[in-house]
């Protein structure tokens, strides 16, 4: 039996010399912010970044993603699945609302390979995966509350959705995630926060360097000011320092 093409990492069927037997939409090639100077920058501009209710994992290590959400409310199995993803652009990250259940995967590798193909840039699941060593081979970043291996059990009869509450998220929020977790901006504060964390993100790499050159980080923070101004104001945060000296410490 001849055995079945691998799949590249665009979740494409390759071609036995190892190029890609299709064309499908390509991946962003941008790097997202990390989440954790997403969060922070979220922090300091009083943003409103919101977490799920439950930790929320990539399916292989090093997923990572971010870009505008369009949320899928999983009522009809694929059937709103790929309602979403007409509905979706290029680049959208879909969210896949399946209630928190981890009794059922509402996601698996054909869902992935369609939602590459489609050009989206990710999907997010309020509930489980299966398929997860096909996942990671597809590689379109997949995040969840783990896997499952039972498929939807739709219809009448179908057990209740456990009581949790509901994700945030709307359409046009933005959306980021990577093996830190997942995190959803106001579309309204998306570009001051990405733009603060982009910042955040310079600092600490310089920080890093010098750190790694001898320099320590309370002498590159200042850490004898911050102390010369507690002494006179107690209630003096180290967050405002840092924002004083333009250092990133969280």
């Amino acid at each position: 039996m001849t055995p079945t093409p691998p799949l590249d990492r665009t979740g494409t069927t390759a071609a036995p010399d190892g190029t890609a037997a299709g064309t499908p939409a390509p991946l962003p090639t941008a790097a997202p912010l990390p989440t954790t100077a997403l969060w922070d920058a979220g922090v300091r501009l009083g943003a409103g970044v919101e977490l799920p209710p439950l930790p929320l994992a990539p399916v292989a290590a090093g997923m990572r993603c971010a870009g505008p959400l369009r949320r899928v409310q999983h009522t009809e199995g694929v059937v709103s699945i790929f309602a979403g993803m007409d509905a979706a652009a290029p680049g959208d990250i879909l969210l896949i609302d399946n209630s928190g259940r981890t009794d059922e995967a509402c996601v698996g590798d054909l869902v992935a390979i369609e939602a590459l193909q489609a050009g989206i840039a990710g999907i997010v699941v309020w509930g489980c995966h299966r398929d997860s060593d096909e996942l990671a081979a597809i590689g379109l970043p997949v995040f969840s509350l783990g896997p499952c291996p039972a498929s939807p059990r739709l219809g009448p009869g179908r057990p209740a959705p456990p009581a949790l509450p509901r994700i945030a998220g709307r359409d046009g929020d933005g959306v980021a995630a990577d093996s830190d977790g997942v995190l959803f901006l106001p579309a309204a504060a998306r570009d001051g926060v990405s733009a603060l964390a982009a910042r955040i993100v310079r600092a600490e790499r310089s920080q890093a360097e010098l750190a790694l050159q001898g320099i320590s980080l309370r002498e590159q923070l200042r850490w004898d000011r911050f102390l010369e101004r507690r002494r006179t104001d107690p209630g003096y945060a180290f967050r405002s320092h840092l924002a004083q000296v333009d250092g990133a410490l969280e």
